[in-house]
């Protein structure tokens, strides 16, 4: 590989700019690092072009509407349906997989629990590589292809470089992934081997893993797909827009997002704000982070005064959200103050009675996206959302991404050896395998306790 680091990026006369979210400086071209030439802050991508051209709201609403009907290959993208909100791009360089379009469920049992009138899922597992990820993957990539760039690479606790690795193979382009040395799920890392990627298990954690990828960008001609990358954030605004277009267009009074790398409740809350400055709204739902109290970074730099970053040395079992010092804070901090959202942390013991509640609705999400419903708990608590509420709990990854944390639950495992062993083993929501001799009289016999002691009701 040539030891050169790649060109500046250049979108000149493109439709959109680069701008500094700490100087605000304006420009048509981006590093290979995304970081401002000036004060090295991180860039966000705005459309100047918004203001002069005052869209149709409802001429935009009804042509993303048709576009469900139609068979052409960008328009079945949940992502580039929206094409009009996103940065512009010739079609035939577009690499998709179909991403988004993902349903938004109705979550009764856990609105019971939680005593609300109407909870809601908008459930990201159910994209092609089974996270949120690949909605910003899509744009993120189609922009490297359309750099002519041959190798893309990510830092990643596993959902990010399954996704990137499956956008790579599909573009045309080689990949390179850093995650950290035995905090990756195997689910997550067999998703990038299969797709072809080149796995690097570095004895690190992933603020470690990020930090020499970004040094690796300045000495080698390779192209970022982390969150860094505005690109990502771009599609993954859409997440916002298929909500609100699942719900006709009425916002809900709240959404509540998984907060790791921070990179997801930045886009989403910039999709909000752009809604409204748009019209397409006529208000903004306030958007709310949960993190892992073992992976607190927001919420300790909240609570310190929200000027610097404070990191922490992450741990959870929620490995999707094992991030000790967020990339994207800056930006959480804006979305979150420009929607008067708040910030919580939850338990360990929280994440898998959250887990094992939306589980029982027959929707499987991996351990991160559970702290949303655990940490609605809290802010229930705390009277800053109504139990007559309408409520968005965005499950950022699929079940199937982690089985071994949801086996580990079920068996009595998950906090072996800890203080909460006890509390775990009593839970009513566990559902160890039974092992029995095959005959009829001994599953007849499992029935029948099955019948004495039903399923737990809320």
């Amino acid at each position: 590989m040539p030891s050169s680091p790649t060109s500046a990026l250049d979108v000149r006369h493109a439709g959109f700019q680069f701008r500094c979210i700490a100087c605000g400086d304006l420009t048509s071209e981006a590093n290979h690092d995304f970081r401002c030439r000036h004060c090295r802050d991180l860039l966000e991508i705005t459309y100047p072009q918004w203001k002069e051209s005052n869209p149709e709201v409802e001429k935009l609403k009804s042509t993303w509407k048709s576009r469900h009907l139609s068979v052409s290959p960008i328009d079945l993208s949940g992502v580039w349906r929206f094409r009009e909100l996103l940065p512009p791009i010739d079609e035939s360089l577009v690499v998709t997989l179909r991403e988004g379009n993902t349903p938004l469920y109705e979550l009764p049992h856990c609105a019971r629990i939680v005593g609300m009138h109407r909870l809601l899922a908008k459930h990201q597992g159910l994209n092609p590589t089974g996270s949120f990820k690949d909605t910003g993957m899509t744009v993120a990539a189609t922009f490297a292809r359309r750099a002519g760039v041959r190798w893309v690479a990510c830092a990643s606790t596993g959902n990010t470089s399954a996704s990137m690795a499956a956008y790579a193979a599909r573009g045309g382009m080689r990949s390179l992934v850093l995650v950290p040395e035995g905090k990756i799920s195997w689910s997550k890392l067999s998703q990038a081997l299969d797709y072809g990627a080149i796995t690097c298990q570095l004895r690190t954690d992933f603020d470690g893993c990020l930090c020499l990828l970004q040094e690796l960008v300045r000495r080698a001609p390779v192209y970022q797909l982390n969150s860094i990358n505005p690109f990502r954030l771009e599609g993954q605004k859409t997440i916002a827009f298929e909500i609100l277009e699942q719900l006709s267009w009425s916002p809900p009074d709240h959404i509540i997002v998984p907060g790791g790398n921070l990179g997801n409740s930045s886009a989403i809350g910039k999709a909000l704000l752009e809604m409204r400055e748009l019209g397409l709204i006529s208000r903004t739902p306030t958007l709310s982070v949960i993190q892992a109290e073992g992976a607190n970074a927001l919420v300790r730099t909240l609570a310190e005064g929200g000027n610097r970053l404070v990191s922490v040395q992450p741990e959870t079992r929620a490995t999707a959200i094992r991030i000790g010092s967020p990339a994207s804070w800056k930006k959480a901090l804006h979305v979150l103050e420009a929607t008067g959202g708040a910030c919580e942390a939850v338990s360990e013991i929280e994440i898998a009675q959250a887990k094992a509640e939306i589980g029982a609705e027959g929707i499987g999400c991996e351990p991160a996206s559970a702290v949303t419903l655990a940490g609605l708990k809290k802010l229930i608590q705390q009277n800053f959302v109504k139990p007559e509420e309408t409520v968005v709990l965005v499950l950022t990854g699929n079940s199937l991404k982690d089985p071994e944390y949801t086996i580990d639950f079920h068996r009595g495992e998950l906090f072996k050896g800890a203080n909460e062993e006890t509390a775990a083993a009593l839970n009513p929501l566990r559902r160890p395998p039974i092992v029995l001799d095959a005959t009829i009289e001994a599953v007849l016999r499992i029935l029948d306790q099955a019948e004495k002691s039903p399923v737990e009701k809320s």
